[in-house]
């Protein structure tokens, strides 16, 4: 993402901070505070290392308005909030900056941290960013069902996930493109790199099997295993996800058959190794085929093509972002009903599947 000089115009007035955003500031190396003149009307670039940082966003204009924030390559970080006119709202999440900011194998992207205003009548009055002392992670690994995708029409859900969670929690992103289990364990910047990045308490989603097509029974299931135990090595808590359904129905409109089930020329069945898994490692399972595609066969053919790029691509794999924000709120809702996640981080006002 590109880099700017702050600029201060009519379009973003500089107003008195509240008590909530005149604490000490984070700085950058430079010694410079980390507030609203790092922002132009649209966008805010902070020189910061990598690392986990809370950001505090005030609200609001003379006009009615709504706003919703972007960060790095492409995560929502907080979903459109509109404020009423004269009137302000204070809103917190932890975002977590890395080189590469996004896929592992992509490009570097920006340093620092990037964060994008859009929705339809952004209004930035305020903003404050800290390094995060005390938030917990959870860090996603995964295929291009999962990444944050670096262009449009593509979304990962691991990519619209932050923006169902509350300051204190935050989401690092390890998913890649392409990666079966095999790959992702052999490849020196997946799963050697991440698991360094392991900390005690931090939860790790696993979802691998788009791209398992070849690989035997055994092979999956002893990789799943690894990761499982290398996971519990450097204490974190593992989370097998079962993989995202691909939309390919049958003639009577279900998805009962093995193109949108997972199970892979070989005949190995991947949602039922992942559950046989978790079952045998007494591992949290979210079962997120069950839920997938209970969600689309309900919408049928034809008002499921909008979760995933059929319009766009004929693609019914891969997901845009509005199904990749439904998808993320079925994995929201699979944390807080399994208790992995404290409530009072999580929004739940949002209703996944609304447009």
């Amino acid at each position: 993402m590109r880099r700017f000089t702050a600029l201060r115009g009519a379009a973003l007035t500089v107003l008195a901070l509240s008590t909530a955003l005149t604490a000490t500031p984070a700085r950058a190396h430079t010694g410079r505070p980390l507030g609203i003149g790092h922002c132009t009307a649209t966008a805010c670039h902070f020189d910061v290392p990598p690392g986990t940082y809370d950001v505090t966003v005030r609200l609001g204009a003379a006009t009615a308005s709504a706003t919703r924030i972007t960060g790095e390559t492409r995560r929502t970080l907080l979903p459109e909030t509109a404020v009423p006119a004269g009137g302000h709202a204070t809103r917190s999440f932890t975002v977590d900056v890395r080189t590469p900011e996004g896929e592992p194998t992509g490009p570097d992207g920006t340093p620092g941290l990037d964060l994008a205003l859009g929705g339809s009548a952004p209004a930035l009055d305020a903003i404050r960013v800290t390094p995060a002392r005390h938030a917990r992670r959870i860090l996603l690994i995964g295929d291009s069902t999962v990444c944050d995708q670096p262009a449009d029409p593509y979304s990962g859900w691991g990519q619209q996930l932050p923006q169902y969670l509350r300051a204190g929690l935050s989401v690092a992103n390890h998913a890649d493109s392409g990666e079966s289990t095999v790959t992702y364990l052999q490849d020196p910047r997946l799963w050697a790199a991440v698991q360094q990045l392991i900390r005690p308490g931090d939860l790790v989603l696993v979802q691998l099997a788009h791209n398992d097509k070849t690989t035997d029974g055994a092979t999956y299931r002893a990789n799943l295993e690894t990761l499982v135990a290398g996971i519990r090595e450097r204490g974190g808590a593992p989370v097998l996800v079962t993989p995202v359904v691909r939309r390919w129905f049958n003639a009577d409109g279900t998805l009962n058959n093995d193109t949108a089930l997972l199970v892979n020329g070989l005949g190995v069945d991947h949602p039922a190794v992942i559950r046989s898994v978790a079952a045998a490692e007494d591992v949290p399972l979210i079962d997120l085929s069950a839920r997938t595609r209970h969600l689309v066969e309900s919408l049928g053919p034809e008002g499921s093509k909008a979760l995933y790029l059929y319009n766009e691509k004929r693609d019914n794999t891969h997901t845009s972002v509005h199904g990749a924000t439904v998808f993320a709120g079925l994995v929201r809702d699979e944390l807080l009903a399994r208790h992995l996640v404290p409530e009072g981080r999580v929004r739940v006002g949002q209703a996944p599947g609304a447009p």
